[in-house]
């Protein structure tokens, strides 16, 4: 095996452990929240150990600041503003604002182009 085709495997192996840990963090969310802390913990340092990512859709689940796994409703509020979404942890009291576009009904453009008189 190359070094290049082992460095590609480790980062696999990684990614695969911090996908693993979300899910641990997931499950064990409701009754032991601490753990779920740590899972989080040890995906984050896997990631900047190995220089691998965190896919967007986990990262929005941890909090940047204090490290705490968010779930909404319980550790974190999720509020519409505007164009962008914003997630307060309820640990820290620190903001993370997400854009977001509004989908539009295409169907919707079709009709209002219709009803145009020229």
């Amino acid at each position: 095996m190359t070094r290049r085709q082992k460095k590609k495997w480790i980062k696999e192996i990684a990614r695969q452990q911090i996908e693993r840990l979300f899910e641990l963090a997931e499950m064990v969310s409701r009754t032991r929240p601490l753990l779920s802390d740590r899972y989080i913990h040890l995906a984050k340092r896997i990631g900047m150990r190995n220089r691998v990512r965190i896919p967007t859709h986990l990262k929005r689940r941890m909090c940047k600041h204090c490290g705490k796994y968010l779930i909404p409703g319980r550790t974190c509020r999720v509020r519409l503003n505007g164009t962008c979404v914003v997630v307060t942890c309820l640990a820290c009291d620190k903001q993370t604002r997400y854009p977001y576009h509004r989908r539009q009904n295409p169907s919707n453009d079709r009709i209002k182009h219709q009803n145009r008189t020229p």
